[in-house]
């Protein structure tokens, strides 16, 4: 014994010193890596500042957007969990991030431990041709006929989701409820029916709930991949989800086979993919490629990813922007009355759509004002010069910020604007490179279209069946990661009845 512990004794200096030297050797390399770029001097051993991104990610960015704007680069860096990391604010080095996703540049993550995370069919790291073919293939999902099905779906859901709202705001009152949660139910409910559509029964609905809750909270968790933790519980989830998405999916191409019309995404999808897997099947090939059941389900997580939380977010911020801002609020429901009125017991069509050009400029306005996916992580695959004086190390995580970019170009970029949008002034297309809410270059947002059309929806009938009017306390619309953006208080509102009965088409 007395043996063992002389032993010990006399190996601890020579495990400090290896210990002193991997921490000195840590630091030497993030400095080198930093260069002239503005960031911390000296970073916590191993960990890097994770724990300040986890406690406080929105004060982490806001430190990381003020040392950018600090510097004539325009980028700032920090290092975490091993990871040395490139913020960039600069909207014209946001664009050649995006229009650089190839094997020899930047890859596309999602997260910074996306891969582990998200699985192995997925979207989000496919380029080249496979990803050229994919994207021709999802064509057919955003047509207008598809986007018509949609609306239907969702219109019903929406209507269905604001009754109850109004119901529990007056068991509560005089108490404010919280919507961030019920704009997340409404949204998940949507995404669901509308993607997968009748293949998604009830029981699994509820297993698919619970798995995405845990999705959503391993994203925001430190990246511990044991037992017990919840980047783990995620992790498993998420492969969980997937399954569920590829027996949907199966089920579809039987039914498509049948001749039925689609009901829902996936059928949309599938109506051409069956044809090319019979087509295939008759001539003794192989099955197209990516056309696996187990593949698809990938990809429909990758949508259900990119729809869900950002469009819990557009939500909120839209209740809260037409809360402080009457006068948009005002415009808003003048143009919807004149279009299209809850008494009517009718749904909105693609004709009211097109119509309301003033709640398309407020969606739009919504979306640039915030951004619901702040940044969109790229890993370096190699060293890649991004300024004269400037080059990412490969190995490097870069977070191009979409949200930065929208308060760049615009004409007073701070205010809440949407005559913006509107055909006098024509920001979107004047400032068009500065729009980027919905990514750029090859992996640039496939249902945007969707996605504005959703938030015009829920603005016009919202409006238009609710009164509403925000519980405001101190710093109740301060930004918060959740992970998309949302106001610190999960907007709390009042809710009561505005129409003078709700549509019978909610039934």
């Amino acid at each position: 014994m007395d043996f063992s512990w002389g032993t010990i004794a006399m190996t601890v200096p020579y495990l400090l010193s290896l210990l002193a030297f991997l921490v000195f050797l840590e630091q030497i390399t993030y400095l080198k890596k930093k260069g002239s770029a503005p960031g911390p001097l000296l970073v916590f051993p191993f960990i890097g500042n994770a724990i300040s991104l986890v406690r406080n990610p929105t004060r982490f960015w806001d430190v990381q957007s003020s040392l950018a704007k600090s510097s004539h680069l325009g980028v700032s860096t920090n290092y975490v969990i091993g990871k040395f990391i490139v913020f960039i604010r600069s909207t014209d080095l946001c664009h050649k991030i995006f229009a650089n996703v190839r094997p020899d540049a930047f890859h596309l993550v999602g997260h910074p431990f996306g891969k582990k995370l998200f699985g192995e069919h997925n979207l989000i790291y496919m380029m080249g041709q496979d990803h050229k073919d994919i994207r021709r293939r999802m064509a057919p999902n955003f047509t207008p006929k598809a986007l018509s099905t949609y609306s239907v779906i969702q219109q019903k859901i929406i209507l269905k989701h604001l009754i109850r709202w109004e119901q529990l705001s007056s068991e509560k009152s005089p108490e404010p409820i919280g919507l961030r949660l019920l704009c997340r139910d409404l949204n998940l409910e949507t995404s669901q029916t509308v993607f997968v559509g009748p293949y998604l029964g009830r029981d699994a609905r509820e297993r698919f709930n619970v798995d995405y809750n845990l999705f959503n909270v391993g994203m925001m968790k430190l990246p511990i991949d044991l037992p017990g933790f919840a980047f783990r519980k995620a992790r498993y989830a998420v492969k969980r989800l997937v399954e569920t998405l590829a027996v949907c999916t199966q089920h579809s191409k039987s039914r498509t086979k049948s001749g039925e019309e689609p009901s829902c995404m996936i059928d949309f999808w599938m109506q051409d993919m069956a044809k090319e897997i019979a087509a295939a099947s008759d001539s003794d090939e192989k099955d197209p490629p990516h056309s696996s059941s187990v593949e698809i389900g990938g990809y429909l997580f990758d949508f259900l990813f990119a729809s869900q939380d950002a469009s819990t977010s557009s939500l909120l911020w839209a209740i809260t922007l037409l809360d402080s801002h009457p006068d948009v609020l005002a415009k808003v429901r003048r143009e919807v009355a004149g279009i299209w009125s809850p008494e009517s017991d009718t749904l909105i069509t693609a004709e009211h759509l097109r119509e309301m050009r003033y709640t398309e400029a407020v969606a739009k306005e919504v979306v640039r004002f915030r951004a619901p996916a702040t940044m969109v992580p790229h890993i370096a695959g190699e060293d890649f010069p991004l300024t004269e004086s400037y080059t990412i190390p490969k190995g490097t995580i870069v977070f191009p910020s979409v949200f930065e970019s929208s308060f760049q170009g615009f004409i007073d970029p701070n205010r809440f604007d949407p005559d913006r949008f509107m055909e006098e002034r024509q920001e979107d297309r004047v400032y068009r490179k500065n729009y980027l809410a919905f990514g750029a270059g090859a992996h640039q947002c496939v249902g945007q279209r969707y996605a504005i059309n959703h938030l015009v929806l829920f603005i016009a009938i919202f409006t238009s069946l609710l009164d509403f009017k925000r519980h405001r306390t101190d710093g109740c619309d301060d930004i918060v990661y959740v992970p998309t953006i949302c106001p610190k208080d999960d907007c709390k509102v009042h809710l009561s009845r505005r129409c003078t009965r709700y549509p019978t088409v909610a039934e």
